[in-house]
């Protein structure tokens, strides 16, 4: 009897898959498989790829396996087998597989790259740059550059991440993503000469990059140049009309030009789009809170801490409003979790002082203001004091109504040369018992403080005020990421 030949119809299956005429080769592969009981390799190899295509991924692994065991072998398969283990979220068993091909060949920069992305997904960050390493030795390319500079970010450092990207660059200068990327991270970093440097060749190369135009914005924005970042904002609108860090933008704009009722609409569609990001909350709050919509404002901070438990400014925030709902004994709760938290922030301090001594407890408010002035001293030691001026007028009121008016930190003008302070003598008397400042006027004073600083780095030691969470694209990579996928970027900053 004469024995079928099993790839006699390997070259029709080919020809049908590359025509992306999949119906046909799906029925050459039937004929195929049936003529040869199951033995052609090639046809079983090109079904499972169909199957992975229309989003059978478990089919497909098993066709797969069916391959590697008909060509034990081969490293393709094995290859094929791990891809679709990774594309199940089996990183584990993907790793495991990918390892197996190394074996038979070792000098595969698909393997090592994949390996890296693999040992990312499981955190194991060492074991990652290793093979990310090993492949850029075997091939240089811009996706190994990309996720090697991603396990760094995902590490917490920025510096290495940097290092990582330069020289990404260095190798592929065109590349528009790698160069929005450098450009975010400086502009993170605060180095803005630089960030604008990398985002204006991206734009160069791509016009329509709506990530470097969206960081280009932000940066006028952080400056408060809010007309030209809305002319910015428009170019991306129409790229991208359903981006969440979009719309977060364009409502703190209108809050800088105090189009409150804008900013309101425009956060809400942010809020809508991605209703779990802490920083469009915060946003909203903020906006409440000036508009003295205490409730709202309540019911935005309360949402953000849920998703940031451990960041100190939302529970200020929240005490600001609890306070001027007169509900004094939360407000104190909240304010003492806020001192807890933030080890930097004197404004936090402050208003924790002002409602204690409104309240008639002068021992705590003593307190708060002597560590207020600790904080204060630290930062004006560290070169980074820039203080909101009705904060200093405020400090400079409860400093004197405290009798303990003679602190130097308060009696040298901030940065702002039209600013007037007034000296601690010709504050209103201690006796008098007056209230230090309406809860209107805190909350006022609170978002002008807070409008334009970096949201603080960690607690401890004597930091930066913080920017809020108004400005765009902070390079924050999610773990989950397949060795295809493009860097992403964390919308706001």
């Amino acid at each position: 009897p004469e024995f079928p030949i099993l790839e006699k119809q390997n070259w029709l299956i080919h020809l049908h898959y590359i025509r992306k005429d999949y119906e046909a080769c799906k029925a050459v592969i039937r004929e195929q498989l049936q003529e040869t009981q199951g033995l052609c390799e090639y046809a079983v190899y090109v079904q499972a790829l169909i199957l992975r295509l229309e989003g059978k991924i478990q089919e497909s692994l098993e066709l797969f396996q069916t391959c590697a065991i008909l060509s034990p072998q081969s490293v393709d398969n094995l290859k094929q087998v791990a891809r679709s283990l990774f594309l199940l979220g089996r990183h584990k068993a993907a790793a495991e597989v990918y390892n197996e091909a190394a074996r038979l060949n070792q000098k595969d920069w698909e393997i090592c790259h994949n390996l890296g992305v693999c040992y990312m997904c499981l955190k194991q960050f060492s074991k990652a740059q290793e093979q990310l390493l090993s492949a850029l030795q075997l091939h240089r390319h811009d996706l190994t550059y990309m996720m090697l500079g991603k396990v760094h970010l995902l590490e917490g450092d920025l510096d290495q991440a940097i290092g990582v990207y330069r020289k990404a660059v260095e190798f592929s200068p065109e590349n528009t993503e790698l160069l929005t990327t450098l450009g975010l991270l400086y502009l993170q970093l605060g180095i803005y000469q630089k960030a604008f440097e990398y985002l204006g060749n991206a734009l160069t190369y791509d016009p329509t990059n709506y990530k470097a135009i969206l960081a280009a914005g932000s940066m006028m924005q952080t400056h408060g140049d809010f007309d030209v970042a809305l002319t910015k904002y428009r170019v991306v609108a129409c790229a991208v009309p359903e981006s969440p860090p979009l719309w977060n933008n364009i409502g703190m704009c209108f809050f800088g030009k105090k189009k409150y009722v804008a900013a309101i609409s425009c956060l809400k569609r942010a809020n809508y789009l991605a209703p779990f990001d802490w920083k469009i909350l915060y946003n909203l709050g903020l906006v409440h809170l000036t508009m003295q919509q205490y409730a709202s404002a309540f019911h935005f901070l309360s949402a953000a801490i849920n998703f940031q438990p451990k960041m100190g400014e939302l529970y200020m925030l929240l005490a600001v409003a609890l306070t001027n709902l007169e509900d004094i004994e939360n407000a104190k709760r909240a304010y003492a979790e806020a001192v807890r938290l933030d080890q930097c922030n004197p404004l936090v301090n402050l208003n924790y002082a002002v409602l204690l001594y409104n309240q008639g407890e002068k021992r705590g408010a003593l307190a708060q203001y002597q560590e207020l002035e600790k904080k204060a001293r630290l930062l004006k030691d560290s070169g980074s004091l820039e203080i909101d001026s009705e904060m200093v007028e405020m400090a400079q009121k409860l400093g004197a109504a405290l009798q303990v008016g003679e602190a130097l930190v308060w009696t040298k003008p901030v940065k702002d040369p039209k600013s007037k302070h007034r000296s601690p003598s010709s504050s209103k008397p201690a006796g008098l018992q007056q209230p230090l400042g309406s809860n209107q006027a805190l909350g006022q004073a609170m978002s002008s403080a807070a409008a334009y600083r970096t949201l603080p780095s960690g607690a401890g030691g004597a930091a930066p005020l913080p920017k809020p969470p108004s400005l765009p694209l902070e390079p924050e990579p999610a773990a989950e990421a397949s060795p295809t996928e493009a860097l992403e970027q964390r919308s706001e900053k």
